[in-house]
């Protein structure tokens, strides 16, 4: 049997990995921090941003055909192996946490049809109910998962056909009903006040636009089962290109079907409440349910590369080699186990902390910003190596800027918190080393250490203080 993937099964896990559970809450999101005009300039940052950072990925398969632990192999070829290791935890904890925010906005959903006022079941979807039945979901999703990625590249397939059909079906209808001057009100969001002009709204919707292109990578991930190199790259573009599309659209529609100061009042799933001020009930129930089906094809995806993850740093050398085992389908059981048992510990710790889907997002969102910067400063670094002043450069720099401006855009709180994910992965490493009979750290990696370690410290002190709060 074949295990390979070919460009339509890799093409449907880069669409099936990005368009999960945010585009259904896209509405409401953007509506909360921007204006119509910020959300315009906002997407075309992010779609020119997240341009480059696919056409660094396409570009460096091709380059580095060798590399087959696509973002954080890249990170380690280009800066050594503790900064790949950094990645690869960054990359493997926002997977983890994304698989957690979507088991929290499915049972949301469910609470959407069932809660009734005075008898709230599954509420935000961090009530006891939400989580017994996300525990059961998870691990359904774990025995597919231990069967191989080609099962569940095939389920993934079929529902990204089956999400998409809604999300065409809402452009469709919201496009008829479109109103321009509902669109057009306040469309530089004065009601924000002076103190969130529009650089600020555009600064607040980075987080949100690259929550929503998470998974673009999904197929230089399991680039090292593609049947051909050259889909990987193809792959990529055609399906961030399709994302980029339904997102514009959904938020920008929804916008001139209801006000942006009344939209950012809307629960979530907001799409749903959208379509149904347009066509009644049906509207709730139709994209009820396509959430339901896209969030549980992304889940799967997103188990299959937070799985992915550290096997293949452990096949680098970063991570230890008792997670490069695979089974007889491809699947390394100690990496599954770890991602299962992590997501069930934090949907335990939903319910006590009080999280929600938007809070999962945000720090989801923070962990895969280094991981996809240090891709981006790879692709320049090998320009400028090689003397190219042509195509890679232009690339490399494009990328490397929209890398710079999202870790300025999503702020140093943001940043501090990440560190304190970050420091935990040092035992993994450590271990790793240990195993090779290597040094742990060697010559710049010992002022990384440092610096992160002061770094996590303040980031304690800070919330210790109530210089930042955590939000819920």
């Amino acid at each position: 049997m074949d295990n390979k993937l070919g460009f339509g099964a890799l093409t449907a896990f880069v669409i099936g990995s990005m368009i999960g559970a945010g585009v259904f809450s896209l509405p409401q999101n953007m509506a909360a921090v921007a204006s119509p005009a910020a959300v315009m300039i906002g997407w075309t940052i992010t779609g020119v941003g997240m341009i480059f950072l696919a056409m660094s990925f396409q570009i460096l398969s091709l380059l580095k055909p060798n590399i087959n632990s696509g973002v954080f192999g890249y990170a380690q070829a280009g800066f050594g192996d503790f900064v790949g290791f950094c990645s690869a935890w960054g990359y493997w904890l926002s997977a983890m946490l994304a698989n957690v925010s979507y088991l929290v906005i499915v049972f949301s959903t469910l609470g959407m049809f069932f809660d009734k006022p005075g008898h709230v079941i599954f509420g935000m979807g961090n009530t006891w109910q939400s989580i017994v039945g996300a525990s059961v979901l998870l691990w359904l999703v774990y025995a597919s998962v231990r069967r191989g990625v080609q099962t569940a590249a095939t389920i993934n397939a079929i529902t990204t056909v089956a999400k998409l059909i809604p999300l065409v079906l809402f452009i469709f209808v919201t496009l008829i009903a479109f109103k321009w001057h509902t669109f057009t009100f306040d469309f530089t969001g004065l009601e924000f006040g002076p103190q969130h002009d529009l650089l600020s709204q555009v600064k607040s919707t980075m987080l949100i636009t690259v929550w929503v292109f998470i998974g673009v990578e999904g197929a230089v991930i399991v680039s090292s089962r593609a049947r051909n190199r050259r889909d990987i790259g193809r792959a990529t573009i055609l399906g961030l290109l399709t994302a980029l599309v339904i997102y514009v659209f959904v938020t920008l529609l929804s916008m001139g079907v209801i006000s942006t100061p009344e939209l950012a009042k809307f629960q979530n799933p907001s799409m749903a409440i959208v379509l149904e001020h347009v066509i009644g009930p049906w509207g709730s129930i139709i994209i009820g349910c396509g959430l339901l089906v896209s969030v549980s094809g992304a889940f799967l995806s997103w188990t299959v590369l937070a799985t992915e993850a550290p096997l293949l740093a452990a096949q680098n050398n970063m991570f230890p080699k008792s997670y490069a085992k695979e089974n007889s389908a491809g699947t390394s059981i100690k990496a599954l186990n770890l991602t299962i048992i992590c997501i069930q510990i934090s949907l335990f710790a939903v319910i006590y902390a009080g999280g929600t889907y938007n809070s999962l997002l945000i720090i989801a969102s923070e962990m895969i910003l280094v991981p996809y910067f240090l891709v981006a400063a790879y692709t320049l670094k090998l320009a400028i190596k090689n003397k190219n002043r042509g195509l890679l450069l232009f690339i490399g720099l494009g990328a490397t800027i929209y890398g710079i401006w999202l870790l300025y855009a999503s702020g140093l709180s943001h940043l501090l918190l990440a560190s304190l994910l970050y420091l935990p992965g040092l035992y993994f490493f450590i271990k790793a080393k240990k195993e090779l009979n290597q040094p742990y750290f060697i010559g710049k990696e010992r002022i990384f250490v440092v610096l992160l370690v002061i770094l996590a410290i303040f980031a304690i002190y800070m919330v210790a203080t109530g210089h930042i709060v955590l939000e819920s």
